[in-house]
């Protein structure tokens, strides 16, 4: 083994080690409720993640930013400005959104990837865009999704071959994969319902 091989895998180590001890800090300052996901490349500020709360059943997609501090005028008054955020329970923040200061996400919400979040939105709201607007309820989402299901191709597993998903069947273009969790699957009733009881 030569010496830059030696060096590479001792510098990984290292890097493996701070990364993990960064997270395990990470999560002691902040308030994470029970099953919440955090993906890869999520980044929640991490010189103010305990002025951030995330509630139960959550999850914080790919390449997400969360912020909980403005430091855009610190150049000109010498302070920072901070603000707590809150996620609630049930919440899905798509992929590459960015979360800004002083924002509440109610419960049973789903933000759309790319979106930036500077308002609140409220509970069982569907928000999307740049800045994110509500567009409608988690229910009209689930009832759409449902009726593209009976005009679209659905697997209960990933052929191991793209090309035989991509076939003349896909009247839509799209089509839906079983996807498995650990919690059970619920109605658009029981949606409502745990909304309800969480407000």
């Amino acid at each position: 083994m030569g010496f830059r091989t030696i060096f590479r895998i001792a510098s990984s180590a290292r890097a493996f080690c701070r990364v993990n001890i960064r997270s395990l800090m990470f999560r002691k300052k902040m308030m994470l409720e029970k099953n919440v996901f955090i993906g890869r490349n999520v980044l929640i500020d991490p010189g103010y993640n305990s002025l951030i709360s995330i509630g139960n059943n959550s999850v914080i997609s790919y390449g997400t930013i969360v912020l909980a501090h403005d430091g855009s005028l610190r150049k000109y008054t010498g302070y920072t400005k901070i603000e707590k955020v809150s996620i609630g329970s049930e919440t899905f923040i798509g992929a590459g959104s960015i979360i800004m200061p002083g924002v509440s996400i109610g419960n049973n919400v789903i933000i759309g990837s790319g979106s930036v979040v500077t308002k609140n939105i409220p509970n069982n709201s569907v928000a999307v865009g740049n800045p994110a607007i509500v567009i409608g309820s988690v229910s009209e989402l689930i009832n759409k999704h449902i009726k593209n299901m009976s005009e679209c191709p659905i697997y209960e597993k990933m052929p191991k071959r793209t090309e035989e998903i991509i076939g003349n069947e896909w009247k839509k273009g799209c089509a839906y994969i079983r996807t498995y969790f650990e919690t059970t699957l619920c109605s658009v009733k029981e949606a409502n319902e745990i909304t309800n009881k969480i407000v």
